[in-house]
């Protein structure tokens, strides 16, 4: 789960990291009175999930209160099209009006899992306000990584490692150790999936501030932070998205092509996403089922898919374990029996009752193409959106 920059530096100044002094309007006169409390000079920042704002004009400087309000009229009720979004953009509904700050340096901090490892590590860079993933390919020896013993916690010698690699002068080491140790606090407390301070900045005056500030959360650990979960915008998410979690539908994520997939087991699912590729298709989304026994979850999943205008096909690929193919066969079934589901449907079934799951589909008298392996899915599957199989 994602929130706002707002939320996520309330969280940060929470656990002890300066943040600088701001505050949100939904209205450009109160982006003005805001402005007018800072002094005047202030950044007036949109409040979207997503990053490359400033190269997108979602981040502006203003140089009064009444300017303030201007630039803030131009970024209210738009929808910001970023790098990270997609062609339709994302609804601005809020800006951070936030002080000005004299910036001496820019730099990166976060914290991430590292699978590989699994545990916490803290990436640390002096090349702060790009993207990292251009650092990284650019410049990797700028990517200071420190893994963090969860029985031990993050030390201060880890800390005071990475602001000397960082070229931190000798009284900025003490605060950012401090700042680091703070960060890793609140990532641990809060159930983090991502904690970044993008830039982390050095001021003129010498001081360290967290400029930009982005938290994910895991969804899995939301039931231990009703508080957190209460920040979520859902204005913010693909509307598909949201209606498929009311659903039950935890595990779908929309994308750009038009093949609706439908699949057990995550691992089975982005194959099938890497096949479609493979056989010149699109994937429309990423679903995976889940191994839970319900017809109406699959019913569901359908009525995700025909709510989706770029869906022109739809691919069931389904390998049964503890998931049982008639079950599923029995939810194409009565899907059709509840939505007008006007596309071609591919079926490829293997596993757990496969031979019932055939039966109840060949008796059911729904128009489908059957495939009979993994690639012959996602090929046909490719074909079915161009007519050319039926």
């Amino acid at each position: 789960m994602k929130i706002h920059e707002y939320q996520a530096k309330a969280l940060l100044s929470e656990f002890g990291i300066p943040v600088p002094k701001g505050a949100v309007a939904t209205t450009p006169a109160e982006a003005k009175k805001i402005a007018a409390e800072l002094g005047g000079k202030v950044a007036i920042k949109a409040q979207v999930y997503a990053g490359g704002r400033g190269k997108a004009g979602g981040i502006k400087a203003a140089n009064t209160p009444e300017e303030a309000e201007k630039l803030a009229g131009q970024i209210l009720g738009t929808r910001l099209i970023t790098h990270q979004t997609t062609s339709e953009g994302v609804p601005v509904s809020k800006v951070l009006v936030e002080q000005a700050i004299n910036i001496e340096r820019e730099l990166y901090l976060s914290i991430i899992v590292a699978t590989a490892n699994r545990m916490p590590v803290m990436m640390a860079s002096e090349a702060g306000g790009m993207d990292i993933e251009e650092v990284a390919k650019v410049s990797p020896e700028k990517i200071l990584l420190e893994y963090i013993d969860q029985a031990t916690s993050f030390q201060a010698f880890q800390g005071r490692k990475l602001a000397y690699r960082m070229n931190l002068n000798p009284a900025q080491v003490r605060p950012a150790t401090n700042l680091m140790a703070n960060l890793y606090k609140l990532f641990q407390a809060k159930d983090c999936s991502l904690a970044e301070i993008n830039p982390l900045v050095i001021t003129t005056d010498g001081e360290i501030l967290a400029l930009d500030a982005k938290l994910n959360f895991d969804d899995n650990a939301l039931f231990r932070h009703s508080n957190i979960e209460q920040l979520h915008d859902l204005e913010q998410e693909d509307p598909l998205e949201v209606q498929a979690n009311e659903l039950g539908i935890n595990n779908y994520i929309k994308l750009d092509g038009n093949i609706g997939c439908l699949v057990n087991g995550a691992g089975l699912a982005m194959a099938v996403m890497d096949l479609i590729t493979q056989a010149g298709g699109n994937p429309a989304n990423f679903l995976d089922i889940g191994t839970v026994n319900d017809v109406n979850r699959v019913v569901n999943a359908f009525k995700i898919f025909t709510t989706d205008p770029n869906v022109k096909a739809i691919l069931v690929n389904i390998f049964g374990g503890m998931a049982r193919v008639d079950i599923i066969a029995k939810g194409i079934v009565e899907a059709h029996k509840q939505i007008d589901i006007h596309v071609p449907l591919v079926v490829r079934l293997a596993g757990t009752n496969v031979d019932e799951g055939k039966h109840i589909l060949a008796e059911s008298g729904i128009k489908f193409i059957e495939a009979t392996d993994f690639y012959d899915a996602a090929r046909k599957s490719v074909q079915a959106t161009k007519g050319e199989v039926n």
